[in-house]
């Protein structure tokens, strides 16, 4: 029976002093090799060296059935391999994200809040008429005897109150409100050029994307329904009957905010404006008239528009005079003049069997009050 040292088959025949007897060569020994002997066929050949070298197993080239060499993976293939799909996976990741933001911005649920800007303009423009003719003189004269006296002249009449944060916008976000309202203010009722009929693109230059449709259908075919009017955006004289006989406006107003939900501020302006006329027709002598009106302008703003400086008008309300009820108010103002009274008004009226009640005739009367004392 074979020794515990010895083989299954017993000990092997030869030499007991054989050293190597006992030595075995595994496998993994041999692939490690790194010469090779030349077999007999080999040896036959002229061969400089008895054994040949054999390339490093991690590199070597492996060659399959059919010829093709095949390439033996290296040390780091796989953390290349690691890497290329970590790359695979983040660009999967980008592109997933990417089509995120592509179909939020082209979703067909509208957000509310940037539903804000397309709101309506509404807006209710009534005339006042004036008790016996207009008084007339030079214009300091008449602010001088007018209730106009206490009031300041020019865009720097238009003061802000002290803003304050809210519970869902800043102490920054609320004075940018105020700031885009105070101009809208003193471009839509304070601006020669805008008041002359000469252009309207400092009003319109502040207001939403959502608006400018219809700021523009307004100025080019004004309509008298409460939204399609232009002087319901700003404050226009005939240019072939009116104009200014002082660039002093005289204005005296507020301003408050209020949140109308957790998206959007709602910014409420009401000035008195007084404005000194002399007709386009007469003389440099011709004697002034005082125009007065009192403006509350509503505006919105969402915190994308904050951050634009526009803003969204949701309703204008304007009563002034001395105006005629005949005249239509909503594509000019046709102030009554010095001198000029409202004679037999032939104002349409309202119809109030009429299916469409956005035209409702409205007037009132210009108190004594408000006009300059007369001697």
């Amino acid at each position: 029976m074979a020794g515990r040292a010895d083989p299954p088959e017993g000990r092997p025949a030869g030499d007991d002093d054989d050293e190597f007897r006992s030595t075995v060569f595994d496998e993994s020994f041999v692939r490690a090799a790194q010469l090779r002997e030349f077999s007999a066929r080999e040896r036959l050949d002229e061969q400089e060296r008895p054994v040949a070298d054999l390339p490093d197993p991690r590199t070597a080239e492996r060659t399959t059935p059919s010829g093709q060499e095949v390439s033996a993976p290296s040390a780091g293939g796989g953390r290349r391999g690691v890497s290329g799909q970590f790359l695979v996976l983040l660009l999967v990741v980008l592109i997933a994200f990417g089509a995120a933001i592509y179909m939020g911005a082209r979703s067909p649920y509208e957000d509310p809040v940037h539903a804000q800007s397309r709101i309506p303009l509404r807006t209710t423009i009534v005339p006042l008429v004036p008790r016996g003719s207009v008084p007339g003189d030079e214009a300091e004269e008449l602010y001088r005897r007018s209730p106009a006296a206490r009031l300041e002249a020019g865009p720097n009449a238009v003061e802000l109150p002290v803003a304050r944060a809210t519970n869902n916008f800043s102490l920054r976000q609320v004075r940018l409100a105020l700031a885009t309202a105070r101009q809208y203010v003193i471009a839509s009722a304070l601006n020669p050029d805008v008041l002359a009929g000469r252009t309207v693109n400092p009003v319109r230059r502040l207001l939403s994307q959502g608006q400018r449709a219809q700021f523009d259908r307004s100025m080019r075919a004004p309509a008298e329904d409460g939204r399609y009017g232009a002087t319901g955006w700003l404050m226009r004289f005939q240019p072939e009957e009116a104009k200014l006989a002082d660039s002093g406006i005289r204005v005296r107003g507020t301003f408050s905010v209020a949140e109308t939900d957790s998206g959007a501020l709602e910014v409420s302006a009401q000035h008195v404006l007084v404005y000194a006329l002399r007709p386009v027709e007469g003389t440099k002598q011709a004697d002034a008239s005082l125009f007065t009106a009192r403006r509350e302008v509503r505006m919105r703003f969402t915190r994308g528009e904050l951050r634009t400086g526009v803003g969204t008008v949701a309703q204008v309300t304007v009563q002034a005079g001395p105006l005629p009820c005949a005249e239509n108010t909503h594509d000019w103002l046709r102030p009554l003049l010095a001198g000029e009274d409202v004679g037999a008004d032939a104002s349409a009226g309202t119809d109030l069997y009429a299916g469409d009640l956005r035209r409702t005739a409205l007037c009132g009367v210009l108190a004594r009050s408000s006009q300059p004392k007369v001697d």
